[in-house]
Formats: structure tokens, C-alpha cells, sequence
């Protein structure tokens, strides 16, 4: 496994146990998914670190626009179908029309993210539970081996 991926595990992990809150992104105080994967890449280096347009909790419900995935086209390509997601890539779960929720692999199936559901960051299994069943694809950061 390479450095950067032991890193990004070892980020994503510091994030446990952090409170779910919309549109926030401060370790230990509150986080929503999104800002998670921009949390935890930007402070291994592996994207730049940036602010999130506002976006209400709810548009992916709503609004035909994948947002979050051409967020995510910026920086990373999705991860060939058939092939294992590895530490370190973005899995996406579909929630309302589109892929609306992210999360960090750590060993596959396991997951990072910060879940509304539970009320914060938490490690899961996402071919289990409230998450079977909506697996939309892995990404994995450009650069990243």
C-alpha cells in the first residue's frame, strides 16, 4: 500500500466520532460527507483544500444535477467496474435521484463517513444495512496508485 493511502486511512480514521452537521467541516465539532472527503484529502495533500457552495440538505432529492459527482470529476476517476475498491478511493451510495453520498474506503467493504442516520462519522460495512443496496461506483484520486 503506498504512503499516501496509509495516510488518508489514518486522516479519515481521526474523523471518527465526529458529529454529523450540514455543511460543516471542523474535526471533532461537525461534518457532512462531503466535507469529509475534502477534510480529510486536502489535509494529507491530496487535493487542495477548498470551500463547498452552499447547497441545501435536501437537493438531491429534488434536482436532477449531480452535484456531488461533478465535484468529485475534478479531482478523481471512477474506478473500473470489477475491480476491488482499494484504501483511500471515494465509494458513492445513491440516495434520492443520484450518487449523493460519499464515503472513504478503508478495506473493502468497509467504509468512512459521516452519516445524518447516526449522527456522525462512523465505520460501516457498505454492502450492509441501511447502505446495501446503493453502491454507485468508486473513484479513486488522480495520482494516487
Amino acid at each position: 500500500m503506498t504512503d499516501i493511502r496509509e495516510k488518508i486511512m489514518a486522516e479519515a480514521r481521526s474523523w471518527l466520532g465526529t458529529p454529523f452537521h450540514h455543511a460543516a467541516r471542523i474535526k471533532g465539532v461537525g461534518v457532512d460527507c462531503v466535507n469529509l472527503l475534502v477534510g480529510v484529502f486536502s489535509a494529507v495533500g491530496a487535493v487542495p483544500g477548498f470551500d463547498i457552495e452552499y447547497y441545501p440538505q435536501d437537493w438531491h432529492l429534488n434536482q436532477d444535477e449531480p452535484r456531488f459527482l461533478a465535484g468529485i470529476a475534478e479531482y478523481a476517476d471512477p474506478v473500473p467496474e470489477g475491480e476491488t475498491p482499494q484504501p483511500g478511493d471515494i465509494a458513492m451510495f445513491k440516495y434520492g435521484r443520484h450518487a449523493a453520498h460519499g464515503s472513504i474506503v478503508i478495506e473493502w467493504p468497509l467504509v468512512i463517513h459521516a452519516w445524518r442516520d447516526v449522527g456522525m462519522v462512523v465505520l460501516t460495512e457498505a454492502d450492509r444495512g441501511p447502505l446495501a443496496g446503493r453502491f454507485a461506483g468508486c473513484y479513486r484520486l488522480r495520482g494516487i496508485n
